[in-house]
């Protein structure tokens, strides 16, 4: 299993005392929180700690980042996402967690865990009972509480001896003013006083630094001096410590212009990492037009109020937090809300109008890199405009069942339906709802539901004479019949629906689908010849338009009908090229379709020791989806004439050694190597 640490993108200064008693700490026990106040550099010193730690660990570090959650509903899908589990079963994901984990040999690190310390408790003491080979690191402002946890508390850096402040305020002033010279004496002095006013807290220091970009030394010293002898004035019982660092950043509040205090505010909605686009729709109002928001957003960077990760931006909890304040302040937190909600409602239907085209890989990334703004945005409007819910769960549904979201999508979907219908609306965006439900519980395994799901969209869709809800519909209930074995039938319900020839697939992504349908029952029947024409003529539709999931699956097709046909080199050539489609768009439970028919393709050429290191490659994803083997009904066949035949070809020792060792190794690395043309 690969570690996911994050990069550091600033350097890092002292702390090694700290890291030596952490990695003594981590051979001792396998709880270790680090405590100390907002701001002390928690998540900084975890990070140094976790790489160099993670040679011990042979299944990596895996790192759940928990400042973007406002509560603890999608804890768990966050340590999923962490871990590599996109759980596709009907399991409790706190149950598919502990048993996914229960093998491994890793160190999970939970970070920013203060806001969240009974839930995290919870899951943590079911972890380290379910998973005995798993150490979980936490950063938090309080420690858990648990029997055996190792607490170790971070502080300030000195600001005498080694002087570890003042080496990271001079690195950081050297950035914000690269003329400026601290080792002039009255520089230095002044420096060191800032340093021993901020208490060596390092937040509070690279607000100051950043300041130096704009104001001279001395004048940002004496400010200081002047804004921390003064009360904040909140009447809050600040310890020493989070006063200083509560006071220091509303110092650098203060010294920004009116327009940057105004952006701080509106931009504490965000949850995640937001990009300019998403600032500009939710914070444009007033004097805040979208171009002087672009301008004000590079103006907080540049104060390091946000900080860049790539093309998008974050604000740190702390700084977040006094934003929230400000915006209560204001009274502006429902109109924010309201505007960030109704922005990624704008949002989902864009994504959905891009499924089918160009942008549809984009698309993919661009939902999973809101998906916390998404939750947020879906618990607001479950509580103020249900029929809003509705309509943005409809439109993301079918991205989050394909790309590891499945349970979240479930829950979304099933609340907003139950929201609405406590108004007694049916209406279009229900339809969709239905649909987008019904696949979800399929790919859990409910038939059942599933197919009464597909029923009740059809009877609304006929009602209300909408095309492409029947159409969808059709696709939902042809799809429960492929995966329950009843392949004419799903051939005959997507004829029905898609009409007499001919006609245009691609004239919506209802019809495209509904054609796959029937290419996979032709598949199914035993048309071979059917199902490859078929194949061929979608998949050059969809290569022509750049889109990527559809063409997925007429590879998978053409990699089956291939292997039918007793063309295995073909199929193999068809099952990379589905791989290649599937990871682009991070689609798990196509990636081990994938890797199943590639073994069986290079199977069937000979090669039993490739086949056996892919086909164990494969069931360490189908781990991941949480499911054995999942497919059509004829692929029970074709995954046990691959085992019989790479066993034949190397033994039934060997075939086991390689297929257990790639089972338990990272998938990525060897789907890499498929994909780079090396097997």
């Amino acid at each position: 299993m690969a570690s996911n640490i994050p990069q550091e993108s600033t350097s890092f200064v002292g702390r090694r005392a700290e890291l030596r008693q952490l990695s003594s700490e981590l051979t001792q026990h396998r709880l270790i929180t680090l405590t100390g106040p907002g701001g002390v550099g928690k998540t900084r010193i975890a990070v140094r700690a976790a790489r160099a730690a993670a040679a011990r660990f042979p299944d990596g570090v895996r790192w759940a980042p928990l400042w973007p959650l406002q509560g603890d509903q999608l804890l768990v899908a966050t340590v999923c996402d962490a871990v590599g589990l996109a759980d596709h079963s009907a399991r409790t994901p706190v149950a598919a967690l502990c048993e996914w984990l229960a093998d491994k040999d890793l160190l999970l690190v939970l970070d920013s865990c203060e806001h969240l310390v009974a839930a995290c408790r919870d899951l943590v003491g079911d972890l380290l009972t379910a998973a005995p080979g798993v150490t979980v690191l936490v950063t938090s402002r309080q420690p858990l509480d648990l029997v055996g946890e190792g607490i170790t508390e971070i502080g300030p850096l000195p600001c005498t001896g080694d002087n570890d402040a003042l080496a990271l305020f001079t690195e950081r002033a050297g950035a914000a003013a690269p003329e400026l010279r601290l080792t002039d004496p009255l520089n230095a002095e002044a420096a060191a006083l800032i340093c021993r006013r901020l208490e060596g807290i390092p937040l509070a220091l690279e607000l100051a630094g950043a300041q130096l970009a704009h104001r001279p030394l001395a004048q940002v010293a004496e400010r200081l001096g002047s804004r921390l002898d003064a009360l904040d004035g909140t009447g809050m019982p600040w310890t020493p410590r989070h006063r200083t660092l509560r006071t220091a950043i509303g110092w650098s509040h203060e010294l920004c212009a009116p327009l940057e205090r105004l952006l701080w505010a509106r931009l504490s909605v965000f949850r995640g990492t937001f990009d300019v686009g998403s600032a500009a729709a939710v914070c444009a109002d007033g004097p805040l037009t979208p171009d002087v928001v672009r301008t004000t957003l590079a103006g907080l960077a540049a104060k390091s109020v946000v900080s860049r990760e790539g093309n998008r931006f974050r604000m740190l909890d702390t700084l977040r937090e006094y934003g929230r304040m400000w915006l209560a302040e204001l009274d502006e937190a429902t109109v924010v809300a309201d505007r960030h909600a109704e922005h990624f409602v704008g949002f989902g239907r864009r994504a959905e109008l891009g499924w089918l085209g160009p942008d549809q890989v984009t698309w993919y990334g661009r939902v999973a890199e809101s998906y916390v703004d998404l939750c947020t945005a879906l618990d607001h409007l479950l509580g103020s405009a249900p029929a809003r819910a509705q309509e943005l769960s409809a439109a993301i549904g079918f991205f989050w069942t394909c790309c590891g979201h499945l349970h979240e999508a479930r829950d979304y979907l099933e609340r907003a339906l139950a929201a609405q219908d406590a108004q007694g609306s049916q209406d279009a965006a229900r339809t969709r709802a239905l649909w987008a439900l019904g696949v979800a519980v399929l790919l859990q395994g409910e038939l059942d539901t599933a197919e009464t799901l597909g029923r009740e969209c059809a009877r609304a869709a006929r009602e209300a004479g909408d095309r492409d809800a029947t159409l969808a519909a059709g696709y939902l209930i042809g799809l429960t019949h492929l995966m329950a074995g009843r392949p004419l039938t799903a051939h005959t319900v997507a004829g029905q629906v898609l009409g007499p020839p001919p006609d245009d697939p691609f004239d919506s992504a209802g019809r495209l689908r509904c054609h796959l349908v029937r290419l996979f029952a032709l598949t199914s029947l035993g048309r071979f010849h059917e199902a490859r024409d078929v194949a061929t003529a979608l998949r050059h539709g969809c290569v022509e338009r750049g889109e990527y999931w559809s063409r997925s699956y007429t590879d998978y097709q053409l990699a089956l009908v291939s292997l039918f046909q007793d063309r295995p080199a073909e199929s193999a050539g068809h099952a990379r090229a589905m791989l290649a489609a599937k990871r682009r768009i991070g689609d798990n439970f196509g990636i081990a379709l994938g890797l199943d028919v590639l073994a069986a393709a290079v199977a069937a050429q000979g090669d039993g020791a490739v086949a056996a290191q892919v086909y164990g490659s494969g069931q360490a994803i189908w781990r991941t989806v949480g499911h054995p083997q999942r497919g059509t009904p004829e692929l029970r066949a074709v995954r046990e004439q691959c085992e019989r035949r790479a066993r034949a070809a190397i033994g039934d020792e060997a075939y086991a050694t390689v297929f257990g060792r790639a089972a338990e190794q990272n998938p990525d690395v060897l789907l890499a190597r498929i994909l780079a043309g090396d097997l």
